[in-house]
């Protein structure tokens, strides 16, 4: 990556990399030492600056905080044989970040500040990104509006900001889950397909109940009928039937998951069959039913792949066959693995050295 500019930076004088154990690391508690910070005011982004992880001062009437304008990305670093650190598909997320602020009535965010950030924060942290099977740098960009005013309009000003934190795996054993077929994550023409922060938000009752029930996550459905599969909680949905991937079509209520592409791309360059299209609730049990369905799981940034055992339908819990060795989703989960390591080649230059 080539350095277009030199952003400030001020490092800490006390960094906390010492004390974290990296062998205890529970997802999204250890915050690196350092975060990128800049502001959108008088139509256009400021001079972005790097800046020890810290408290921020926030207006009470901060319109973020009343009218839910906040978007965020997620993506990881990882480091290679030699020590080297590499992002995975940034470019696929900085487009998804201002695809997201577009719908969100916000500023999209330039190239080199996305880029630029990204690289200067990750070398200064560099020491922070574990090397352990499984772990990686979790990158979480986001934008807020910061506007101090009570009114229902776009804010006239924002703030995008990076922090990171080391992260071991997400998901430690297969998943249960079931169909929900009452409450909605997105519906058809709202903002599902952005990674805004109210869709999250949402999501959390729902889910909730669920795992009151003994269920880790949820398959949304669709909002119109309840028939259609969605998400699976926030990952996408992806299922081996009959040797085929069968996959939710994306839609306005759909995120384009970064995974997800990188998981259909891997299965069409080994010619297999993938289809996008909509997959209903019933389809799946009756593939279960009849013994085609042979692996469920979800895929996303946090978790890579989290295979589901189990999926709930109206009251009775239906067990998925445990994938075998040479299973679709233990071969995917090995070739990103060894893309991500720089042990297999990267044919699709996912991965951008910082």
């Amino acid at each position: 990556m080539l350095d277009t500019f030199t952003i400030p930076t001020q490092r800490t004088t006390a960094s906390r990399l010492p004390a974290v154990d990296f062998d205890q690391l529970e997802f999204g508690k250890t915050f690196s030492d350092h975060m990128l910070v800049v502001d959108y005011h008088d139509g256009e982004w400021q001079e972005p600056q790097i800046i020890p992880y810290g408290d921020m001062p926030v207006s009470p009437a901060n319109s973020a905080l009343h009218y839910g304008q906040a978007i965020f990305e997620g993506m990881k670093a990882y480091k290679n044989q030699q020590g080297e650190i590499y992002i995975f598909r940034p470019y696929d997320n900085l487009n998804r970040l201002n695809l997201s602020a577009e719908r969100m009535c916000m500023p999209t965010v330039p190239e080199e500040i996305f880029m630029q950030g990204l690289s200067q924060l990750i070398r200064l942290d560099a020491e922070w990104v574990p090397s352990f099977p499984g772990s990686a740098l979790y990158i979480r960009p986001f934008m807020f509006a910061t506007d101090g005013l009570l009114g229902v309009r776009p804010s006239d000003s924002y703030r995008f900001m990076i922090i990171t934190c080391p992260v071991g795996l997400y998901y430690n054993k297969p998943l249960r889950v079931r169909f929900e077929e009452k409450y909605v994550r997105s519906a058809e023409g709202g903002a599902g397909f952005a990674k805004n922060a109210g869709n999250y938000g949402a999501a959390m009752y729902p889910t909730k109940l669920a795992q009151q029930q003994g269920y880790n996550q949820l398959i949304w459905t669709d909002a119109s009928e309840h028939k259609y599969v969605e998400e699976s909680g926030t990952m996408n949905a992806v299922f081996v039937i009959d040797n085929r991937i069968v996959t939710p079509a994306l839609s306005t209520s759909i995120l384009d998951g970064i995974t997800r592409r990188s998981i259909l791309q891997l299965a069409r360059d080994w010619g297999m069959p993938v289809e996008e299209r909509k997959v209903s609730a019933l389809e799946i049990l009756e593939a279960q039913a009849n013994g085609t369905l042979q692996e469920a799981f979800g895929v996303g940034t946090a978790a890579t792949i989290a295979p589901i055992a189990v999926i709930g339908y109206q009251g009775q819990d239906y067990t998925l066959p445990t994938p075998a060795a040479d299973a679709f989703s233990h071969r995917v989960s090995a070739a990103l693995a060894a893309i991500r390591s720089g042990e297999a080649a990267d044919p699709h230059e996912w991965m951008v050295r910082v």
